[in-house]
């Protein structure tokens, strides 16, 4: 890596996935996924076009979207990974850029969200999940049903029953 460095060359890194497709990638971009920065790190084994990288639980255009989001954090300390604040994990608060980045249809939302948990990417893990609960908060359960096309399959009696059992959980 010193050697490509000094070149003024970043490393490359090819990604196959699962639908086939061949991406190539700045390492320390692709990098910002624990899994990928510990196989590399782990392996001498240089990931070529002709021997990508597989993603098998991801296919082009999520993985397409997650790099999207890799590479404008490319920079990001280190730290903003795993040493949050717990007032910021707490908080459902979301950069300008990453609110309109996740600005996607319901199925990317959730196929970047299951995405990341693969890739262990937990920054992008975070504003996923933080997006879906700013989608939810306030909202009543009618609501959220519709909002994620849930159909309500218990009895009046059984909400009712629930709606009892967890009073303390309401807001008041």
């Amino acid at each position: 890596m010193a050697d490509t460095a000094a070149a003024g060359q970043l490393e490359k890194v090819w990604l196959a996935s699962n639908d086939s497709a061949l991406i190539e990638v700045d390492r320390d971009v692709i990098e910002r996924s624990v899994l990928i920065k510990n196989l590399l790190g782990d392996t001498e084994a240089k990931s070529t076009k002709e021997t990508p990288i597989p993603i098998p639980n991801v296919n082009e255009a999520v993985l397409r979207k997650v790099l999207e989001w890799c590479e404008w954090h490319r920079n990001d300390p280190p730290q903003a990974q795993d040493e949050e604040s717990d007032a910021r994990k707490k908080s459902t608060d979301i950069d300008d850029w990453d609110q309109k980045f996740m600005q996607v249809d319901q199925e990317m939302l959730f196929e970047i969200i299951l995405a990341s948990n693969y890739l262990d990417i937990k920054p992008l893990l975070d504003v996923g999940c933080k997006t879906v609960a700013n989608m939810i908060k306030g909202k009543s359960p009618e609501e959220i049903r519709k909002t994620f096309n849930i159909t309500n399959d218990f009895t009046p009696e059984e909400e009712e029953q629930i709606r009892r059992e967890n009073e303390w959980a309401e807001d008041r």
